[in-house]
């Protein structure tokens, strides 16, 4: 990054399950240079998340006076159930300071950023395949049979969208599909060699 310039956000997007947080989470423990938003959310949290480390949490009513007061950068109900928003100034801070920035959300924040900030770069996260989608899915043992079932029918969906991204990065094993964002977010998309892969 150019000292004092702006950086470019990352978008990193994808379907449910197929490891978008894991991926975060290696990139935060190996790369402290880069700087991944922390949405805001009104689901409750999952065993072991710390909040202002995963996840903010807050209330319905707190989530209403965001949205009101224009503070996140874009917000969505998923799996037709908890909502999920990014916070607008520390994503604006963060890119004015010239630091590389991410935000890991879902499809439908995606194509909102995608208006509101048409420049950053928008890379899909995609499973090797479905089956181990559906495998990752149902071994992480979170949810409940109706919410499995509400997440595969939104990871369909999900999956289609792969053609709206710039980018796409196969999540066979964590470490180097995180090492693959990084390269992208540093050096940008080589223009002889795109980094998509055919899962």
């Amino acid at each position: 990054m150019v000292d004092g310039a702006p950086s470019r956000l990352v978008v990193l997007a994808g379907p449910t399950a197929v490891g978008k947080g894991t991926v975060s989470a290696d990139v935060r423990a190996h790369h402290p240079e880069v700087w991944i938003s922390v949405s805001a959310t009104t689901r409750a949290p999952r065993p072991g998340e710390v909040d202002g480390v995963h996840y903010w949490f807050v209330s319905d009513e707190e989530f209403d006076r965001m949205v009101a007061e224009d503070e996140l950068l874009e917000w969505a109900v998923v799996h037709k159930a908890a909502r999920y928003g990014t916070p607008r100034k520390p994503v604006e801070e963060a890119l004015a300071a010239g630091r590389p920035a991410m935000l890991e959300i879902d499809l439908q924040g995606a194509r909102q950023v995608r208006q509101t900030m048409p420049g950053a770069l928008f890379v899909f996260l995609a499973p090797p395949s479905w089956e181990e989608l559906v495998r990752r899915l149902v071994g992480r043992g979170t949810e409940s049979e109706e919410e499995r079932e509400r997440r595969l029918e939104t990871a369909r969906v999900e999956l289609a969208a792969e053609s709206e991204f710039d980018v796409t990065i196969v999540n066979r094993e964590v470490h180097d599909a995180a090492e693959q964002l990084v390269t992208l977010m540093t050096l940008g998309i080589p223009s002889d060699t795109p980094m998509s892969e055919e899962a």
